[in-house]
């Protein structure tokens, strides 16, 4: 298979640009977690296994991957699934498991990938029936039982950014207009009753501090405290101007040393890539993640079937959306998510997973049609 391929079309330019922000994720935690480098080294432990998958997968035929969409989807559910019986607890949420050898894993972490795949055989398979009622049924018991077994974790955010991907890719298979206008006309209205029930704590699904971020998004002069860390973080990118304070700087006033933020290496790190890199570090990462997000959706516009399309629309919106998420609760347009910034904050789970999808895309781009 090997000598199949055309190498002339390996997209390098997809690793360069998340190798380009692991360097910078590696430097920016090193100075979050006050050199902390045996935090620094899992994540270069975490890069270097990423990598290794991202270019074994690279050469493994998407098709052969698709074709085990139902083992993986499986696989993934029962990990889900064992997080609630055997999880381990870390500041009262179970979202992790430990394995063999392993070591500790988020399995959430792994089931947005492994949803995109299953995702793509099934969106694949009945792309040319998307319009009737029973596919988009199927695909909802499908997608809604891992996606329940994640909010029992509790974790509304990864459940958020997994609906999020598979209604994107549901989009690009082809779904009728007359559907998406439908589903607006139910939405957009059941979006005000839920903030009206979520007022009067009438949400049964929601934990407490969930139902707080939310009030505190939607009015921020009643719930003030539940804001403290956003307006901390908004405070210390605004700090950093134009070129920053540079990194590993230790004043009292900074947000990683006056207790400002929990997790800044992980939920909160774009609070110190503002502060010690300034404008100028936050453009470039946020243009570093934007050439990402465009080579995915490249690749899908290239790719020579639809479950190709529909692999590389998947990590596309799964990147950006995230991406979009993390930065957008440093900045307080979103309420706080606890989501990480994709190949910069600390989790090894979060990269490898991402770096695995990674490794699809870079097949389906060796795959790619030929140019005309």
């Amino acid at each position: 298979m090997l000598l199949e391929y055309d190498f002339k079309k390996f997209n390098f330019r997809l690793l360069l640009y998340t190798v380009l922000l692991n360097m910078i994720g590696i430097l920016v935690i090193r100075s979050a977690t006050n050199q902390d480098m045996a935090t620094v080294g899992k994540q270069a432990a975490g890069i270097v296994i990423g990598l290794a998958l991202a270019a074994g997968l690279s050469l493994i035929p998407y098709q052969k991957i698709v074709g085990l969409s139902g083992t993986i989807y499986l696989f993934c559910a029962a990990l889900l699934a064992a997080v609630l019986f055997v999880g381990v607890n870390v500041n009262g949420a179970t979202r992790w498991i430990r394995l063999p050898v392993i070591g500790q894993i988020q399995p959430s972490e792994f089931a947005k990938i492994g949803l995109i795949i299953f995702g793509s055989w099934y969106l694949g398979k009945y792309a040319e029936q998307i319009d009737r009622v029973r596919t988009l049924i199927l695909a909802a018991a499908f997608f809604g039982f891992p996606v329940l077994l994640i909010l029992a974790e509790p974790n509304l955010s990864t459940s958020l950014v997994i609906i999020f991907t598979i209604i994107c890719m549901i989009f690009i298979a082809g779904i009728s207009f007359k559907w998406i206008g439908g589903a607006l006309a139910v939405l957009i209205p059941c979006g005000v009753l839920f903030i009206y029930m979520l007022k009067q704590g009438m949400v049964p699904f929601l934990q407490d501090y969930q139902a707080r971020r939310i009030l505190a998004w939607v009015d921020r002069a009643n719930y003030a405290d539940a804001n403290y860390q956003q307006d901390n973080s908004i405070m210390a990118i605004g700090s950093g101007l134009l070129n920053g304070k540079g990194l590993n700087n230790n004043t009292l006033a900074s947000v990683k040393n006056g207790n400002f933020l929990s997790e800044e290496q992980t939920d909160f790190i774009f609070a110190v890539i503002g502060e010690e890199l300034g404008f100028i570090g936050c453009v470039i990462v946020i243009a570093l993640f934007a050439a990402l997000v465009f080579e995915c959706l490249w690749m899908a516009h290239q790719a020579k079937d639809m479950t190709g399309r529909l692999l590389c629309t998947g990590m596309a919106a799964l990147l950006a959306f995230q991406t979009f998420s993390n930065i957008a609760v440093a900045t307080g347009i979103f309420p706080n998510t606890g989501l990480p910034l994709p190949f910069i904050s600390y989790g090894v789970s979060s990269l490898i997973s991402m770096y695995i999808g990674i490794g699809i895309v870079l097949n389906v781009a060796l795959q790619r049609k030929n140019k005309h």
